[in-house]
């Protein structure tokens, strides 16, 4: 009897022992649950933060105090011609030193640097070289933990090489734009200021001085009006075509008749590819003589010897039309050829440019007038035997009715 106390006592402690074994492996349990269900929170959230990452359009990528990159987004990856970034030294993956020079920065000062930088054609931003043209690049770096000696730098490059070319377009418009202005109203005022001096008495050298202000004041005249009309073909005007039908042989043989004196000058011939005479265009027809005329004129004033053939055609396609205006003058260089529709654009490499007289705003109204259509026009040439400008025009099932 004597006994039963302790075996009372051992069976309470085994009893509390028992108790707390059970909460203990219940709380490692939950412990593991708890563990399991940040885990798999982490990793979801980790995941819905890289889907966001990887849908933006800007490459963002984390680098190291070592100049590791710990995460790249997929824009980086296409940025960089789907080469591994992450692992990687950040001069491994940006050859060009003009981008990484803004990310070292943030990374030895602890500050936030945004820099422009412009590569040149030909360059791209991983450093390799392809068919480019001049592209531009926001560079954005800034560490994430400014306090710490260690941290990481966040980088954000965005491509604003369109915004470039708005802004180069814009200066060299201007620039431009102020020179072509400035020639003919020098020439103006420089025989206006000996008229009215009386320096020229000479009723022969009087006629001739007028007729050559009358001639720089057209050229005057002709430049504001070029400039109007792309004005109004960039603008929301573009919308506001004068739309009715025109046969498209009249419309050429029109502009022929205007541009006959210059015709007859350089003893040029014209051919007349037209699959059909009759046909019929759906279109604003003040913009297509605009069109037509300086394509035709555009060929003239580029080859200025004699013997020049200029080639006018057009063809129904299964989906549209096909227009074109043709040459075998002097050709323009290859290198030229993606730029001939750009604004004051001058092609200065296959002839003397001081036979070319003109306002330099003829192709880029051409691919306006064309765009504003809902066509395409394109240019090749093959220098010293052909240079084309092929018009594509869809055939529209409103203006299948009125086209034939």
């Amino acid at each position: 009897m004597s006994n039963i106390p302790l075996i009372l006592a051992i069976l309470l402690v085994a009893y509390f022992l028992w108790l707390w074994l059970r909460e203990k492996k219940q709380a490692a349990k939950e412990r593991f649950r708890l563990i399991k269900k940040l885990s798999s929170q982490k990793t979801a959230l980790r995941n819905e933060q890289d889907t966001l990452l990887n849908a933006l359009t800007d490459a963002i990528i984390l680098v190291n105090s070592e100049g590791l990159i710990v995460f790249a987004n997929e824009s980086t990856t296409e940025l960089i011609a789907g080469r591994s970034a992450k692992g990687r030294n950040l001069t491994e993956v940006f050859l060009d030193e003009r981008v990484t020079t803004a990310i070292d920065t943030s990374m030895k000062t602890g500050r936030t640097i945004i820099e422009r930088v412009v590569l040149p054609a030909q360059t791209s931003l991983g450093g390799s070289f392809e068919t480019l043209g001049e592209t531009s690049w926001l560079i954005d770096a800034a560490p994430l933990d400014r306090n710490a000696k260690k941290t990481v730098t966040r980088v954000v490059i965005r491509d604003v090489t369109a915004e470039h070319q708005t802004e180069q377009l814009r200066k060299d418009f201007v620039a431009n734009a102020s020179h072509e202005l400035r020639t003919p109203l020098s020439i103006i005022n420089g025989y206006l200021e000996h008229l009215a001096e009386g320096d020229i008495e000479d009723p022969a050298i009087i006629n001739r001085s007028l007729t050559i202000m009358q001639k720089h004041g057209e050229r005057i005249a002709r430049i504001i009006d070029d400039m109007l009309v792309i004005s109004r073909l960039e603008s929301e005007e573009a919308v506001a075509l004068n739309i009715s039908p025109f046969n498209f042989s009249h419309c050429i043989h029109d502009i022929l008749e205007r541009l006959e004196p210059m015709i007859a000058q350089q003893k040029a011939t014209i051919k007349l590819e037209f699959e059909n005479e009759d046909l019929t265009l759906f279109g604003d027809h003040f913009y297509w003589t605009q069109i037509f005329f300086n394509l035709i004129e555009n060929a003239l004033k580029q080859n200025p010897d004699l013997g020049l053939t200029i080639e006018i055609g057009s063809k129904r396609l299964e989906d549209g039309f096909q227009l074109w205006v043709a040459d075998n003058g002097v050709g323009i260089p290859s290198a030229d050829v993606p730029f001939v529709f750009r604004r004051f654009y001058r092609v200065e490499k296959h002839h003397n440019q001081e036979r070319v007289k003109g306002t330099g705003l003829g192709l880029s109204i051409v691919k306006r007038g064309v765009e504003a259509h809902k066509g395409t026009i394109t240019a090749d040439s093959i220098p010293g035997e052909r240079t084309s400008f092929t018009i594509l025009l869809p055939l529209s099932s409103e203006a299948s009715e009125t086209i034939s």
